[in-house]
């Protein structure tokens, strides 16, 4: 018996931890759809799984999540389910806030911000001022989010200067994710193969999840095994 390898195996395991993790919410209103529930109450037992979510992140020692919960494209939806998710972040809010505060974790909220509810948009600058303070850990809520988007806004905001001395670095700080390093992995939820417009940026290097559950199905037992996979990949970025 090979102790010592056993034990190098396990540690390996253990401490290679994602700083970063990207996670795109697929499958709430299937999820509802299956179980003879209305697709509203799917995205109310996403964010409940979402919670639970965290905490795993949180016990495995994950610093940083970005959660795609609302793109660019998610706009052209019927209009009573775009409403319904908004009723839902309000719903939410204060125990997303509530959370954030007890937990010491910053949040950022990334993407399109002007397009949301003015109440929405009060409610967002009042989390992350409320927040401002707190480093160890970062949470970062796409909402309005498009990564074609994000790249346009990043060139607008430049001058022929910029353009002349950019740097892969220097273009990163003027993303929505500035605050955040690029994710090494990104999990998918309910069967989808695809990022659809998730961090095209930053995504570039990162270890890609893909799980047929529904995202209200996640468990804690499944995301030890991809955080188990995860370690055990060789991440060589082209060297």
């Amino acid at each position: 018996m090979n102790t010592q390898s056993d034990t190098t195996e396990k540690e390996k395991i253990t401490t290679d931890v994602p700083e970063c993790i990207g996670l795109i919410l697929d499958g709430n209103r299937r999820w509802a759809r299956e179980n003879g529930l209305p697709g509203f109450e799917g995205h109310r037992r996403g964010y409940t799984t979402l919670k639970a979510f965290l905490g795993w992140a949180r016990e495995a020692g994950v610093k940083n999540v970005i959660v795609y919960a609302f793109s660019t494209e998610n706009w052209h939806r019927a209009e009573e389910e775009v409403v319904g998710l908004f009723e839902l972040f309000h719903a939410v809010f204060e125990d997303i806030l509530s959370e954030a505060l007890r937990e010491e974790t910053r949040l950022y909220f990334l993407g399109q911000i002007e397009r949301l509810p003015e109440d929405i948009q009060k409610n967002i600058m009042r989390a992350e001022e409320a927040t401002s303070r707190f480093e160890r850990r970062h949470l970062g809520i796409a909402l309005s989010y498009g990564g074609r988007a994000e790249i346009i806004a990043a060139v607008r905001k430049m001058t022929p200067n910029d353009i002349r001395d950019m740097t892969e670095e220097k273009f990163s700080e003027l993303l929505y994710t500035k605050n955040f390093p690029d994710p090494d992995m990104i999990i998918r939820t309910s069967g989808e193969q695809r990022l659809s417009n998730f961090l095209p940026w930053q995504s570039v290097y990162s270890e890609l999840f893909f799980t047929p559950t529904y995202w209200p199905a996640f468990t804690k037992e499944e995301f030890g095994g991809i955080l188990e996979e995860y370690a055990g990949r060789k991440r060589r970025k082209g060297v």
